[in-house]
């Protein structure tokens, strides 16, 4: 299994290879915290109330760049928490959503995706509501910037 170097966020679908190449959950989980490692230093100032997660017992910020390229906005996300496995969710939500235009976002299902990994079953209730709220955090985003668009 190789690892990114933290000058950009894994791509989800090496994240998605490197777990099925994992049959144990310790190595899963390991792994998971690897990833939260690797997310780019979030920078102090966006450590604000505006860009903190409710609902996360965990503290977790995600904060929401929009471009608009050929009349369509991509979202970027940048994100942070005060947990090890939380943080390692952050960078996978951002693998999967990052940079992509917000049609896309608000089609897509990150929890399928949470579960798939066997996330669901493993993390305890709290942090999976926590993945759910950074969910639709995220959707939020999406939905206001094509709000926006239009």
């Amino acid at each position: 299994m190789q690892l990114e170097t933290n000058s950009r966020p894994t791509p989800i679908d090496d994240i998605i290879e490197n777990f099925s190449l994992l049959e144990e959950w310790d190595d899963r989980y390991r792994y998971v915290i690897e990833l939260g490692r690797m997310l780019r230093p979030f920078p102090e100032e966006q450590r604000t109330d505006a860009n903190n997660v409710q609902g996360c017992v965990s503290q977790v910020w995600l904060a929401t760049t929009i471009e608009h390229r050929d009349g369509r906005p991509f979202l970027t996300f940048a994100g942070d928490s005060d947990a090890h496995i939380v943080r390692g969710l952050v960078a996978i939500l951002i693998a999967l959503l990052s940079g992509r235009p917000a049609s896309e976002i608000s089609g897509e299902n990150p929890l399928a995706l949470f579960e798939r990994l066997g996330l669901g079953e493993h993390l305890t209730p709290q942090r999976s509501n926590g993945f759910r709220s950074m969910v639709a955090r995220t959707r939020a985003d999406a939905a206001a910037a094509l709000a926006e668009a239009v």
